[in-house]
């Protein structure tokens, strides 16, 4: 729907996707900070994920406070799933 940034029916990026895909194998639902190759997430994407519902901030990290630790929501894991089960069948 045009004008509806940040409600929940919209879709995730591919970006989204693995990050948000990631967090299905983690303890609480926990998402990385860091992607496969040790860089860290962009922050435009952990925002964007938020501000969509999919993810929630979890703790302040006493040694980085600038660092956003998330989890996945129920709306996260639900689109995680599908990510995770589209990765396996590719």
């Amino acid at each position: 729907m045009p004008g509806s940034k940040g409600t929940k029916a919209q879709e995730p990026s591919e970006t989204q996707r693995r990050w948000l895909a990631r967090g299905l194998a983690q303890p609480g639902g926990k998402l990385p900070l860091f992607d496969e190759e040790g860089r860290r997430i962009a922050a435009q994407t952990v925002r964007s994920c938020l501000e969509a519902g999919w993810a929630e901030p979890w703790f302040t990290n006493p040694l980085k406070p600038d660092w956003l630790v998330c989890r996945l929501t129920d709306a996260g894991r639900a689109i995680a799933a599908r990510a995770a089960a589209e990765l396996e069948g590719a």
